[in-house]
């Protein structure tokens, strides 16, 4: 079956590989993949790894290169090994990639995500999201309601990205949100917040393309390019008493923006960092003191998020398809993905892979 490999960093080729056995093993899922996105850890990989991709073996799930990219994506079950009672052969599914242990001390809590020996399907587990085929197992499987599309059942993972990090600011309806970074992760968070009840919504990024996408996408968002603008005033001269934004959350990974944030939230606000941060960024303590601010980390999502974001996308106020600016073949996916999405003019956002 064709699959898209990471071999080094620049070198992402289509190979052909063994497809998986028709019978999956005990508690495992085989799925014929159907869209699979291209997230910015993919690029990460594509431009520096490997990152998150083991060089030795994962000590949970003993996979290592070359590694089958791909985490965001959704497919239809073919067949189901003993035990698994959750889905059946013909059900579409949207794929939850993270594999932890069940018993370990997070694991006992249900916090998966945070369990020292996280796995990622797509980046240390034998199969992703960029092939015809993947085993899961079937705590990874979530079958999708009918009226969500292939395509959106592929957006719910960096979808329930956004909604983790929403939960995580406190955001109430009526407030205000500013985010920084146009970047996919960005702009659902601008939708999850707009979900969540969000009155006024700032977003910023130094690519005046990307903020026309965010107008495209919310109409009545405020965008800021930081590079021509007072941010901090922007924001101010914008809210309630020019106090600032109830809440920020920092979506590109950039000290710079992070600084932002701090500074355009109002007092006692929160700030959410979202994106991952390349190097250390330098904080302002001073003014996370003096304002009484709260500043919290906000890591990927519950495992138990997939069917709340699937009613949200299901019930219309989450409208994650929004953000698809293109959609290429698996063999197109390193000129017209990987290449097409680290073009500074930033002519995408979010491309689609139709296996």
């Amino acid at each position: 079956m064709k699959s898209v490999r990471f071999h080094a960093a620049r070198d992402v080729r289509v190979d052909s590989v063994a497809a998986p056995p028709d019978r999956p093993a005990p508690g495992q899922v085989l799925v014929r993949n159907r869209f699979c996105g291209i997230c910015g850890t993919d690029l990460h990989e594509y431009v520096a790894g490997p990152i998150f991709i083991p060089r030795e073996p994962h000590p949970y799930t003993g996979a290592s290169g070359p590694q089958i990219l791909g985490h965001e994506f959704g497919g239809t079950v073919v067949a189901v090994g003993d035990g698994v009672t959750i889905v059946k052969p013909g059900d579409r599914v949207s794929i939850q990639p993270l594999i932890a242990p069940r018993d370990d001390h997070f694991g006992r809590r249900g916090l998966y995500q945070l369990s020292d020996q996280l796995g990622l399907v797509g980046l240390s587990w034998a199969w992703g999201g960029m092939a015809e085929y993947s085993v899961l197992n079937d705590y990874n499987v979530f079958r999708m309601p009918d009226a969500v599309s292939d395509e959106q059942s592929a957006l719910i993972e960096p979808a329930a990205v956004a909604v983790y990090a929403i939960d995580r600011s406190g955001l109430r309806a009526g407030e205000s949100a500013l985010i920084t970074g146009a970047g996919p992760i960005g702009a659902l968070t601008m939708l999850a917040a707009r979900a969540a009840g969000a009155s006024k919504i700032f977003i910023s990024d130094t690519n005046d393309n990307r903020l026309r996408m965010m107008r495209d996408i919310l109409p009545d968002c405020i965008t800021i390019n930081p590079g021509t603008e007072n941010l901090v005033e922007a924001v101010r001269d914008r809210t309630e008493g020019q106090v600032g934004a109830d809440v920020a959350l920092e979506c590109v990974g950039h000290g710079g923006a992070l600084a932002d944030c701090v500074n355009a939230v109002r007092r006692q606000g929160t700030v959410v960092q979202v994106g991952l941060h390349v190097k250390p960024a330098t904080v302002d303590g001073f003014a996370i003191t003096f304002k009484d601010i709260d500043l919290r980390g906000s890591w990927t999502y519950p495992t138990q998020s997939w069917p709340r974001v699937a009613s949200m996308v299901e019930a219309g106020i989450f409208p994650v398809e929004k953000v698809v600016t293109k959609r290429i073949a698996l063999d197109d996916v390193v000129s017209q993905g990987f290449e097409a999405l680290l073009d500074p003019a930033a002519s995408q956002l979010k491309i689609l892979i139709d296996i």
